[in-house]
């Protein structure tokens, strides 16, 4: 069944990298405001993210989120490029050895994490505890984003979009992976929690589009969520973390090409304005003071 579940979260994930490039571009040119509402793509690819999601969730209850998890990430070879066909450009090969060094290292990382089913089961209290901590790295997250700017701006609301989005998963993986068949356990507040904890995680992940940096926003977010997620199944779901020492050097050097992807993605250039034709869009250069936004 665990195969089952990796197939469905590898529909889930395209689905959602290709209604995440629809809505940021969306973003960029509107901001992160309810003017979003009337613009016809942007409820395209949210309506196209939200089947992505709804895979997700159907993907957790037949796998544990140590496996999941990772073929989400992979699609950030899939969503930066679709991006900049959004802009009418061509990827930069910064964007493209970004992308990858960021799946790859992230998806090794995973890799390391022992896949082992364990039925979820979450206590209220424990609940209640996970939702403060996740409220709070918001909190800081947003309260640093208001005076960064450019990438760092975006990599901050990625980071806040990604807490929010992991615990969403980690409700989802309980509720659906404790289900067991039996319909009567959907009557939880755990249950009416998901959907609070998804809006959230859509307007903070709107915010980080909104900056232009959609490179450093999906990697931060596609980093942040598994992170947050495998730690969430560690120490609230009991699901398993890697033990070995013979895992510490690749694990090392796993962390070490994730971040050296992210750097790069960082460094790019950010997409202002839709309306841009592809010829006036330089190349890919480091980012300058000039090209900064608030």
């Amino acid at each position: 069944m665990t195969w089952v579940g990796l197939l469905i979260a590898l529909a889930g994930a395209l689905g959602y990298a290709v209604g995440a490039a629809l809505q940021q571009f969306e973003a960029v040119a509107e901001g992160a405001s309810l003017r979003l509402a009337r613009r016809p793509r942007w409820w395209i690819g949210g309506i196209i993210s939200l089947t992505g999601a709804c895979l997700h969730a159907v993907a957790l209850s037949f796998a544990p989120l140590v496996a999941v998890q990772p073929i989400s990430v992979a699609t950030l070879v899939f969503a930066v490029p679709l991006a900049a066909y959004m802009y009418g450009r061509k990827p930069y090969k910064a964007e493209i050895f970004g992308s990858i060094a960021v799946a790859v290292g992230l998806i090794w990382l995973m890799m390391l994490v022992p896949s082992h089913h364990v039925t979820p089961r979450l206590g209220d209290g424990a609940a209640l505890g996970f939702i403060g901590v996740i409220a709070l790295l918001v909190l800081v997250t947003q309260v640093a984003a208001i005076r960064a700017r450019g990438a760092n701006k975006a990599l901050l609301l990625a980071v806040s979009a990604g807490v929010a989005t992991a615990s969403v998963s980690t409700f989802v993986r309980v509720v659906g992976g404790g289900m067991e068949g039996d319909l009567g356990r959907l009557l939880h507040w755990f249950t009416l929690a998901i959907p609070v904890l998804l809006i959230c995680a859509t307007v903070l992940l709107q915010r980080s589009y909104a900056v232009g940096y959609f490179g450093i926003a999906y990697a931060g977010v596609q980093v942040v969520d598994p992170i947050t997620s495998v730690l969430a199944g560690a120490l609230l779901l009991g699901e398993p973390l890697p033990t070995s020492p013979a895992t510490a050097v690749p694990a090392l050097l796993a962390a070490a090409l994730t971040i050296a992807g992210t750097i790069t993605l960082g460094r790019l250039t950010p997409d202002h304005s839709p309306a841009k034709p592809a010829a006036a869009i330089p190349e890919s250069r480091p980012l300058s003071a000039a090209s900064d936004r608030a």
